[in-house]
This record gives C-alpha cells, sequence and structure tokens, in this order.
C-alpha cells in the first residue's frame, strides 16, 4: 500500500516545497493535511486535491491512513510535533533546524531509534543533483590521487534573493495563532538577548556546515568562531586536520550566494549552491591544474528528490541521507560555535 502522507503546516514553504511534492509523487498519497488557520487549510486542501482538514496535528495524527508526517511549521513548535509524531508511530520529514539544543536533539533522534522510524531532516541541498556529482567527483579524485591530498576547504552564505521562481500555494492573509506547545530556544546557559540570533544563525546557516560535513567528514570539531548577534560567523571547522573556513552573513542584497570550495593539492572542486527555493541544480566546477570544467545539470530540483527520497525510504526501510540521527550533530556544532560568544 502506498504511504498516506499528512502535511502539518501548510504556510508557503510547506505548500511550495513539500505538498505540491508530495502530492506529484505516484509512490504516495497525500490524505491529510493540519494547520491552525482554518481557511488557509480549505483553500491548500482545494488547491492540491487533500481528502481531509484537521485543526490540530494531534487530530491529524489521531487518523489511521496516516503513515507518515512532514512538519512544516513554527521553529520552535518543530521539537514537540516531531516528538508527538514519532512517539505516535509515524515516520517524519522535519524542516531544520530539528531542534535548539543538543539534548532536545538526541531525544527525537531516541524516539526514532527506539521504533525503528524513518526521520529525516529537510537538509535539501544533500539531494541537490549537482551536489551528488560533487561528491562522486570527490570520491573519485581522492581515491585516484590526480589531484594530490585534500589540504583545505571554504564555504560561505551571504544571502540574497531566495529565487522562488513561482507562487504555488495559495495564502489567507490568517494570522498565525498562538496556542502551539514551544520548545526552549537556546541552551540554558544562552542569554535571552542572544537566542534570535542563534535561531536566525541555525535557521540559515545550518545548511552549509550540514553540506561541508556530508563533503568532508561527518564529525569535525570547532578548531575557531565568532560570531554577531545579529547571527552572521566567521567559523573554521576542523576534519581531522582538514580545516574548512566558514564566513556566514545573512541579509545581503542582489543573488543569492553560497557554496563550498575543497582545495586539493594542484586543483579543487566547486559547488555553487542554488537559491533555496530555485528549482535548479547546484553548478560544480572541477579545476583540475587550471583547466576548469563545469559538471552539466539535469534540471532536477533538491526539493523533490528530497520528498521522492523520503517516500522511497519509508518503503524500503531505508537510512536518509540526512538523518535526525546524524543531524544531532550539527545542533551540536552550533552550541560549540555559539558557547565563546557568551563564555569569552
Amino acid at each position: 500500500m502506498k504511504p498516506g502522507i499528512g502535511i502539518i503546516g501548510t504556510g508557503m514553504v510547506g505548500q511550495m516545497c513539500h505538498l505540491a511534492n508530495f502530492a506529484a509523487n505516484p509512490a504516495c498519497r497525500v490524505v491529510a493535511i493540519a494547520d491552525l488557520r482554518p481557511d488557509l487549510a480549505a483553500a491548500a486542501a482545494q488547491k492540491f486535491g487533500v481528502p481531509r482538514i484537521y485543526a490540530t496535528h494531534r487530530e491529524l495524527l489521531a487518523d489511521g491512513e496516516v503513515s507518515a508526517v512532514v512538519v512544516v511549521t513554527k521553529r520552535r513548535a518543530t521539537g514537540p510535533i516531531v516528538l508527538d509524531a514519532l512517539n505516535s508511530g509515524r515516520h517524519v520529514l522535519s524542516e531544520k533546524p530539528m531542534a535548539y539544543t543538543t539534548l532536545q536533539a538526541a531525544s527525537l533522534a531516541d524516539a526514532a531509534r527506539r521504533r525503528s522510524l524513518v526521520y529525516s531532516i529537510g537538509y535539501m541541498k544533500r539531494h541537490d543533483a549537482g551536489v551528488a556529482r560533487a561528491l562522486a567527483e570527490l570520491k573519485r579524485l581522492r581515491s585516484d590521487g590526480s589531484l594530490g591530498r585534500v589540504v583545505g576547504a571554504r564555504g560561505w552564505c551571504f544571502g540574497g534573493d531566495t529565487g522562488r521562481s513561482h507562487d504555488n500555494f495559495v495564502m489567507t492573509g490568517e494570522t498565525r495563532p498562538d496556542g502551539l506547545e514551544l520548545w526552549q530556544d537556546g541552551p540554558d546557559w544562552m542569554p535571552g538577548a542572544l537566542r534570535p540570533g542563534y535561531d536566525n544563525f541555525l535557521n540559515v546557516f545550518s545548511h552549509i556546515i550540514n553540506l561541508s560535513r556530508y563533503a568532508l567528514g561527518s564529525s569535525p570539531t570547532v578548531a575557531a568562531s565568532s560570531v554577531e548577534t545579529s547571527g552572521a560567523a566567521t567559523v573554521t571547522l576542523d576534519f581531522a586536520g582538514i580545516a574548512c573556513a566558514l564566513q556566514l552573513v545573512n541579509g545581503s542584497e542582489g543573488t543569492w550566494r553560497e557554496g563550498l570550495r575543497i582545495e586539493f593539492e594542484r586543483g579543487a572542486v566547486t559547488i555553487e549552491l542554488p537559491p533555496p527555493f530555485a528549482e535548479q541544480e547546484a553548478e560544480v566546477i572541477i579545476d583540475q591544474g587550471g583547466q576548469i570544467a563545469r559538471l552539466a545539470g539535469e534540471g532536477s530540483w533538491a526539493f523533490r528528490r528530497q520528498a521522492n527520497a523520503f517516500v522511497a525510504d519509508i518503503v524500503g526501510r531505508g537510512t536518509p541521507v540526512a538523518s535526525g540521527e546524524d543531524s544531532v550533530t550539527d545542533i551540536a556544532l552550533a552550541e560549540a560555535i555559539w558557547k565563546p560568544k557568551v563564555s569569552g
């Protein structure tokens, strides 16, 4: 039987990046949506042909046809809703950040592990076909040694235009109501004045941190960090002796600029990421001793590939490429990056 998907949260991202893609996947059925905004829920259900609407996520989780949920809601409410879903035996794809503290994140990963559930985090850049090509090239180059050893890396995110190519969603203007259970928005040691910047850091910059781990190794240490109250940061991650310097600044104007460059002794592999909502692939540039090659793309969209992978993982009981268990590391790194801001 095809998995029955429930969508929790039907705002712009919930519709455009998730609901539209799951509705287009013939291997699953979108059977229900839940949103605290009744008019929006009704409009989204009509647009995407969803048969059932629920006022709360708990009502949706009582629906026996729902075998998996996609959680796209207020960031501080993500953890409690995901925990309810996992405890009810549902597979979960949630937007990032998965949580605000390592303890919170670990509790979610533990809940999924105890029930052998598929638990995926929305680091869609890992699903980008361009990123997949880049990782294949990195594996080849590290294996054949044609460019020598990896000597360093750098990543950047300067924000900008998010690249929404079309409005594949409906909105009603309803105010998002209160009443959701919210988890604490930072570790106990973090002052309240820093938490909005920490929230911004997790929401925007955890992507490039997660991607650097995907390319260079799963468990780096923080060699150096300098963060601003706004969430901007300069960070150096140490991947077993390979330094990856990250320059992270939000709110730039103009084109979205984000990428990762891995330096070899005699060349480099550069991944230039598209804007978050743009339906295009990362561009991959190979520098082999000064000879530049750009790998051709296929025209796919990371969000579509992410949705398809989640369904395939449910059917085949596969391990997600951005699993909840792996993504706990991103929260632990974020805490380690911000701790010197408080401790001096």
